[in-house]
């Protein structure tokens, strides 16, 4: 009878469990000023991300591949952004660090998701390129709206089917550890360090979906790029060689923004120890916060046909 009242008080305090979100470490007293860049970072995100997604739909000479990709790469952003906001801001404007289990599998599902889905977008727009300056003459037979829509597709299956069982692997434990967690939100990394359970398949499964998205896709963008280097140093003109490559900058800064925290996110949680935990922190933001910020900056800046349509909609 004793036991069977502990398991079920044992189930009560599972049931509602909270996890304690992190700031910064040692900076608690200047939390409201450190609300502010990232209120400014938010608040141009969203606005360069939805202008963007607003130029292209409005705009019918923007109706070509390149830029329906753009639009995909400029919702995950958004979502991303979305995904963060309550719990980000909230520790900084509120002090407001708790959140419930559920609460938690949710956020983490959505931003695992939707970093497989910029993944893919990444993916798609290192294939566009490839076609554009390895098979110029089939580039419009190549990227047909229906093709474009089946691949989108497909890779949005592939990050629901990958994303989806990390709620559910999570939601199986007990959590009898301390239930800080090391980011502002939530991720499955970080939330089956503090189950007091054999985490092991968790390891393997989360390694699993690294290499079988993140990997898989940099690894195709890497090659792809190989063959867009041999095809353009082929061509006589310099001039032309410069131009083609010029017109990869956007992607490839894409790209580097992407990988590059998330590789170094994924090594320190997996290899890092306590003397890692600020870069850990300061590297999650920048995973999360600088491409939404800088994507829209960099294709605006690079495309001159994108940038041409949106000062005409503001001066108007």
């Amino acid at each position: 009878m004793a036991q069977s009242i502990k398991s079920a008080a044992n189930d009560t305090a599972f049931n509602s469990a909270v996890f304690l979100l992190t700031g910064i470490p040692g900076q608690e007293d200047v939390h409201i000023w450190i609300s502010i860049p990232f209120s400014l970072m938010y608040a141009i995100s969203i606005v360069g991300n939805s202008v963007i997604l607003f130029i292209i739909k409005t705009d019918p000479s923007l109706h070509e591949p390149m830029y329906i990709f753009l639009s995909m790469l400029a919702v995950s952003d958004l979502g991303l952004l979305i995904s963060t906001i309550p719990t980000i801001l909230g520790i900084y404007l509120f002090n407001s660090r708790e959140i419930s289990l559920n609460a938690c599998f949710a956020q983490l599902f959505f931003i695992h998701f939707l970093a497989k889905i910029e993944s893919s977008v990444l993916l798609l727009m290192a294939f566009d390129r490839f076609v554009a300056i390895c098979n110029p003459l089939r580039y419009a037979s190549i990227l047909t709206p229906l093709r474009i829509a089946k691949m989108g597709l497909v890779f949005l299956l592939r990050g629901v089917a990958v994303a989806l069982p990390f709620p559910f692997l999570l939601k199986r434990f007990r959590y009898c550890r301390a239930n800080v967690l090391s980011h502002s939100y939530c991720l499955h990394q970080d939330v089956m360090k503090l189950a007091c359970s054999d985490i092991t398949v968790n390891t393997i499964y989360g390694m699993f979906t690294t290499v079988f998205t993140l990997g898989l896709d940099s690894l195709l963008i890497f090659f792809s790029y190989v063959m867009i280097l041999k095809t353009v140093l082929s061509i006589a003109s310099h001039t032309e060689c410069l131009r083609a490559l010029n017109t990869c900058v956007s992607h490839i800064c894409a790209v580097l923004l992407f990988y590059i925290p998330d590789i170094g996110l994924a090594v320190i949680h997996r290899f890092g120890n306590s003397s890692s935990h600020l870069l850990r922190i300061l590297l999650g933001y920048v995973y999360l916060l600088v491409p939404p910020l800088i994507n829209p900056i960099v294709y605006s800046v690079k495309s001159r046909h994108l940038r041409v349509r949106i000062i005409r909609a503001f001066v108007k």
